[in-house]
């Protein structure tokens, strides 16, 4: 082996590994049908924030912060504080030449606008004047919407071999580049390697790159927007089933190719500022002076709000608990539209009580639907399925049938309306037929689709012995093994909206998109098993004879609740299920009334109505205004109001044995969440690189995701409408407060052992806090797996115990 081809086989592993940071520096984008809130910073959780937006302001051109007047309008109006700034001035090493009064004369300049650094079809464009970053934009975009398609193209692209090969074959005919300019352009593609490596190794001599990129990779995938997203969605899709995946990869060999054809073509007019550009993408990230403000005005308005939910929980409870049996218990999600709906139905009787679980309720099914064989994960996507389910009638296959014919026939329906050949003359026939439809739809008669009628069921059958298990490890995880009420209420949550194409955004933020309806019939029916509720008194779980589960779904847009009590093998007594029913629809109305109040044009008497309206672009507020995740007991938050900001998870952790449930809740629960939390984030302060654009100009593409006009990049992350009302902003962009009442040693103990949880803390994506006996924020999480006092408040002795 010659010295040279070590050196190409060293220059090549070093490109396949900057490829590969590359890719796992964007976060992946799950499609419409079965959206998962993603934070968007997923690949630069080792770095801080000040770090990421110097990293974003070089590739992205973006900054990681809203504009300064929002953080003088606070400052002026008290909510942010001297004490906030100089707390944030002290916590951050990067501020030791910024002292208070310099901080707070930047916050009255805005700064100047972040420029990115070019990429070659930048440079070209602008020796020419032709929009060639738009060209390559429109042809990646239009090759992928086919190569992606899930069923709404007549004509989708061949995926044999891959996205690599598919796009050769794709771009050898396409005379698109050629008559816009870019001569030859077929024939370079038809000369590059056939081996997606070898075509980025390639380009990288051709650009004169060398073995080590810098963030010029991530530049390009930045680039291609929501498509380079949703390849990493079937990269770590294939990851967590332990396959392997390259989609990702081939998309950046596609758009090295372009930016390779161009600098061929362009290269003597553009070549002295590439080799400044080339420099630039490989010299350390260094937050610049305004980067540091603008992390320092970040930490203010974080410390501003904690200082405000510190207060909330220590303040006396609005609501007296009355000490007798409840009659009805009833346990939503940890959803924060579930926290104004459960704080509203404690208020509506003493005899209430709720529970805050993660609102898959523990059964990480696989489902699927009456006369369906699409299986439906209804669990967070972090999670492989444990149970497998079915809503199925075994006494009425016809009714299958039929019900299997009739969506086969809808199937058909739409393939000859949008058919070539067909779709003019249907237009014409048909068009007067759909009249009616269109008139009751636009009255805003039409509904969404809701859950199925028959009672889903395990499928196949779990024996008793693992029921128990399933049971006993759910009810221990909810802190509910003692005091069941005489009613217990397992409410999943969903959202029902028509004409909307983010609407499975509406329904749980972490599970595909899905509601947790049949989360929550499946557990109620498990627990209403008076075998396996035997089975759980010998393990010391008694649950008393009368009480009885009822499987239910809180509709988050209008705030109402359906009871499946059709599902029971008894009837309820007509009195009871009154009753219950009064009270729910008492808390909606509650509920409504405050909701109101944030969202735009809305009355508590007009938000069921907006639901069923095709115009409306804010049915609901979805998670907007997330801010803080407690994980305690009920008693804690109970009659105080969290305003809809907050994440609530009932622990104790005096019954969490070897602290199993709180490793459970750090690990799993609180990442889901601070992936909810940082989409907002992120969709909010860089809309351009991670929400969706403006809902009135969406356009669905491939049935994934969408466009704004007619092509071009996908959009993923939120939309512009779900952050901001037009006016203000809806969500205002804070990081998540995490506040646990455990022993301090216990967290610490478990954050030694999860490296990957600990660097969301460490490096500051999210706050953690230690709530002590007394219910109040006493200790603050200062990294390197330490704690520190939490000040103004009055501190206790921190709980000692052995871990």
């Amino acid at each position: 082996m010659t010295e040279m081809t070590t050196v190409e086989i060293l220059h090549g592993e070093a490109l396949s590994r900057a490829a590969n940071q590359a890719v796992r520096a964007i976060p992946p984008a799950w499609p419409l049908t079965a959206t998962v809130a993603v934070n968007p910073f997923l690949g630069q959780v080792n770095e801080t924030l000040d770090q990421t937006a110097a990293r974003l302001a070089r590739i992205g051109g973006v900054r990681l912060a809203l504009p300064r007047k929002h953080y003088a309008y606070k400052i002026a109006a008290g909510e942010i504080t001297d004490e906030d700034l100089m707390a944030a001035l002290q916590s951050n090493a990067l501020s030791n030449r910024i002292d208070l009064p310099a901080l707070k004369t930047a916050v009255a300049e805005e700064p100047q606008p972040v420029v990115a650094l070019p990429t070659v079809a930048e440079l070209a464009a602008g020796g020419t004047g032709t929009d060639w970053p738009g060209l390559v934009s429109e042809r990646i975009g239009t090759f992928a919407a086919g190569f992606f398609d899930q069923g709404q193209a007549l004509w989708a692209a061949s995926r044999r071999n891959g996205l690599y090969a598919a796009w050769r074959a794709f771009a050898t005919h396409d005379l698109t580049p050629e008559i816009f300019g870019l001569k030859g352009f077929s024939i370079h593609v038809d000369d590059t390697p056939e081996n997606p490596h070898a075509a980025i190794e390639q380009a990288a001599l051709s650009l004169g790159l060398g073995a080590e990129p810098g963030t010029y990779f991530h530049q390009l995938l930045l680039s291609v927007g929501g498509w380079a997203q949703y390849a990493r969605h079937i990269q770590f899709k294939a990851e967590i089933e332990g396959r392997t995946d390259t989609t990702a990869l081939e998309l950046l060999a596609i758009r090295l190719v372009f930016e390779e054809a161009l600098y061929e073509q362009h290269k003597a007019a553009i070549e002295s500022e590439w080799q400044q550009v080339r420099r630039a993408h490989v010299e350390p990230i260094s937050p610049h002076f305004d980067t540091v403000i603008d992390g320092l005005l970040q930490v203010a308005a974080e410390r501003a709000s904690q200082r405000k939910l510190a207060a909330t929980l220590a303040a006396p409870s609005a609501i007296k608990v009355a000490e007798l049996r409840p009659f009805l218990q009833a346990a939503f999600c940890i959803d924060v539209r579930s926290e104004v709906f459960r704080r509203s139905l404690e208020s509506v009787d003493p005899g209430v009580r709720t529970v805050g679980f993660a609102g898959f309720f523990g059964l990480g099914a696989s489902h699927k639907g009456f006369a369906s064989d699409v299986a439906e994960h209804r669990l967070p996507v972090l999670l492989k399925p444990s149970v497998f389910s079915c809503s199925a009638v075994d006494h009425d296959a016809a009714a299958d049938q039929q019900a299997r014919f009739r969506a086969s026939a809808v199937r058909a329906w739409g393939r000859f309306k949008l058919a070539a050949v067909s779709s003019f003359a249907f237009v014409e026939v048909m068009g007067p037929v759909y009249a009616g439809k269109l008139l009751r739809d636009g009255l805003g008669f039409g509904t969404g689709k809701g859950p199925d009628a028959a009672k889903p069921r395990f499928d196949p059958s779990l024996d008793l012995d693992a029921r128990a298990v399933l049971a006993e490890t759910v009810l221990k995880a909810m802190s509910l093994t003692e005091g069941f009420g005489r009613f217990v209420l397992i409410a999943g949550h969903g959202a029902n909206v028509v004409n909307n194409p983010y609407c499975s955004a509406l329904h749980c933020g972490a599970c595909g998109g899905y509601a947790g309806d049949v989360n929550a019939r499946l557990l109620a029916d498990l627990l209403n098993d008076r075998a396996l509720r035997r089975k759980l008194a010998a393990n010391g779980i008694n649950i008393p004879c009368d009480t009885i589960f009822l499987g239910g779904l809180h509709d988050t847009t209008t705030d109402t609740v359906t009871l499946f009590e059709g599902d029971l093998e008894n009837d309820l007594a007509p009195a009871d299920i009154v009753c219950i029913r009064q009270w729910l629809a008492k808390a909606g109305r509650l509920a409504r009334a405050e909701r109101a109040r944030r969202l735009p044009g809305a009355t508590a008497d007009s938000i069921i109505e907006r639901s069923r309206d095709w115009s409306e672009v804010r049915p609901e507020l979805g998670l907007a205004g997330c801010r803080a995740f407690v994980a305690a007991p009920r008693a804690r938050t109970a009659g105080r109001s969290l305003e809809g900001h907050a994440f609530l998870h009932d622990y104790v952790w005096r019954k969490d044995e070897g602290f199993k449930i709180l490793e459970l809740i750090l690990t799993a629960p609180v990442v889901v969440v601070s992936w909810i939390s940082l989409q907002y984030f992120g969709s909010t302060v860089a809309p351009s690189l991670f929400g969706a654009g403006n809902k009135l100009i969406h356009n669905v593409v491939g049935g994934i995701g969408v466009v704004e006009g007619n092509g071009g990049n996908l959009r993923a992350g939120l939309p512009w409408q779900s952050v901001q009302d037009g006016v203000d902003f809806m969500h205002e962009p804070l990081r998540l407060t995490v506040a646990v009442e455990a022993p301090q040693e216990a967290i610490i103990d478990i954050l030694r052992r999860h490296a990957q949880i600990r660097a969301l803390f460490d490096n500051e994506w999210l706050t953690l806090f230690a709530i002590n006996d007394h219910g109040q924020i006493a200790w603050r999480y200062e990294n390197g797996l330490r704690w520190g006092p939490q000040k103004g408040l009055d501190l206790v002795e921190p709980t000692k115990i052995a871990v």
